[in-house]
């Protein structure tokens, strides 16, 4: 039963580490990402919203471009529009069918509203990894009060639940490291 705890609550776990690094990914960091646009939300086909991604195909030709391919070459002018009104600081230019998007370089003000940001963004992941403990925690105790486990086993299920929290928001801290050096490189 704790092996299949365990594997349950690793894999809950792992599921908020890549709702974060997903988050963390739509952090702009002067270098282009297709993550960066891909979740923007375009108004297309007389109003409809539909994210960026469902629209074109996102390419990366070099670390300060994203070049956009709309599906749909009628679809050109309302995504120029839509980036331009998100105030991503993101500037579309139309080529032929095509988007190409420059990145410009960030400022060191912005840089640091970036890093604010992305810590938030870390904050957000450790609190969901403190949620999921705090639910495993509160089941390890209906168990012991069901005495369907010792008093033995839920001490030592307590320990691995806090052994896998701790490797988890470890994982977290150092995907801010990274994070966080990208964005003060130049």
């Amino acid at each position: 039963m704790v092996d299949q705890n365990t594997a349950q609550l690793k894999a809950n776990m792992l599921k908020v580490l890549e709702i974060t690094k997903n988050d963390l990914a739509t952090v702009r960091t002067g270098r282009a990402t297709p993550a960066l646009a891909d979740h923007l939300e375009i108004l297309a086909y007389g109003g409809q919203k539909m994210k960026l991604q469902e629209l074109a195909t996102i390419s990366v030709p070099d670390a300060k471009t994203l070049f956009v391919h709309p599906f749909d070459p009628s679809t050109r002018e309302d995504i120029i529009k839509s980036i331009l009104e998100a105030n991503t600081g993101l500037s579309p230019v139309a080529e032929g069918n095509d988007i190409r998007i420059s990145i410009p370089p960030l400022s060191e003000e912005r840089r640091q509203e970036y890093i604010k940001l992305a810590r938030a963004k870390l904050e957000a992941g450790k609190v969901m990894i403190r949620q999921v403990r705090h639910e495993e925690m509160a089941s390890i105790k209906r168990d012991f009060d069901a005495k369907t486990i010792t008093e033995d086993d839920k001490k030592h299920y307590e320990k691995i639940v806090q052994e896998i929290t701790d490797e988890m928001i470890a994982e977290l801290e150092h995907l801010g490291e990274m994070k966080g050096k990208e964005l003060m490189q130049i």
